[in-house]
Parts: structure tokens; C-alpha cells; sequence
């Protein structure tokens, strides 16, 4: 699964001026994150709402949704649904980062489920972006439903980081 994270405005703006606008503390970080889960439309179609922002932190939301479920008899959510809540959330905590990345894309992302998400309950994936190279920015998440103390999965991963 690879998907691309542009920086979009709208109207659109162009990456280069974006990133001189970020770099001049002109552009709020924080705004072009949540203007890119609103206009990602897996993210729409997913019921993701973006929940806080930080600096290379994001929370994210997907409510439980019967379209979303993959075994009919338990109900439980597909693994797809939460792994592209995890890989979005991923994303936009890259975005986020104060190093300024204009655009980013998953190159690596683990997922380890650990236990099925219970059924009714809505998924919020945190992520944070621990460590950032020239060129690879690395981040952590872990996805939960309302019992806290038991994640239902946990994700690491690698992505693309363009300036």
C-alpha cells in the first residue's frame, strides 16, 4: 500500500510555495494537515475526522460503520479499514512534523493487530513521527478502541519526506 500525502490548499496551492510559506512560519502546519484529511477520499468514504494535531503528532478517528465490517457474524472492522486509518494517521503526523515536509509517502508500514476492535466502538489511531531524516521520516502508532489499556493494533513505519 503506497499513498501519496501531497500538501493541498484550496484553492491548490503549488508544493514549492507551500514549503517557503512553512519555512517563513507563514503556513499553520496544523491547518494544511487537517485540510488534507478532509480532501483524501478514503479518508472521507472511512468517516475519518481528524481529532488533535501536534508537531509530528496526529490523532485520528474512524467511527464504527456496519459498510466497514469484515466478518458478518462477529462484525468485527476489516483489517483494511484500520490499517488505512494507521497509514493516514502515519501520514499526517509526517506532515505535522516542524521540519517542514511539503509531501510524503508510505515506503514501510508494519501493522501487528493484536486483538479485534469491539464491535459498535469507534478506532482512534495516534501517531507520532519520532525521528526525521533528510529523506525518511520514521513513525509509530497504535490504534484504539474504548478500552484504552489494549490496543488493537500498533503500527511503525518509514516515509518519503520531500521538501
Amino acid at each position: 500500500m503506497r499513498h501519496h500525502f501531497a500538501v493541498l490548499s484550496r484553492p491548490r496551492i503549488r508544493d514549492a510555495t507551500v514549503a517557503t510559506y512553512k519555512k517563513a512560519g507563514m503556513v499553520d502546519t496544523s491547518d494544511l494537515a487537517r485540510q488534507l484529511v478532509d480532501i483524501m477520499p478514503h479518508a472521507q468514504a472511512l468517516g475519518m475526522q481528524l481529532v488533535s494535531i501536534g508537531d509530528g503528532t496526529a490523532r485520528i478517528r474512524m467511527p464504527y460503520d456496519k459498510k466497514f465490517v469484515g466478518d458478518p457474524k462477529t462484525g468485527v472492522i476489516h483489517g483494511g479499514a484500520v490499517s488505512a486509518l494507521m497509514d493516514t494517521c502515519c501520514g499526517v503526523a509526517v506532515i505535522s512534523h516542524s521540519s517542514a515536509p511539503i509531501a510524503t509517502a508510505t515506503i514501510d508500514l508494519r501493522i501487528d493487530y493484536m486483538r479485534p476492535a469491539k464491535v459498535g466502538q469507534a478506532i482512534t489511531t495516534h501517531a507520532t513521527c519520532y525521528h526525521m531524516t533528510r529523506s525518511v521520516a520514521f513513525v509509530r502508532a497504535t490504534a484504539l478502541d474504548a478500552d484504552e489499556s489494549r490496543p488493537v493494533a500498533a503500527a511503525s513505519g518509514a516515509f518519503t519526506v520531500e521538501r
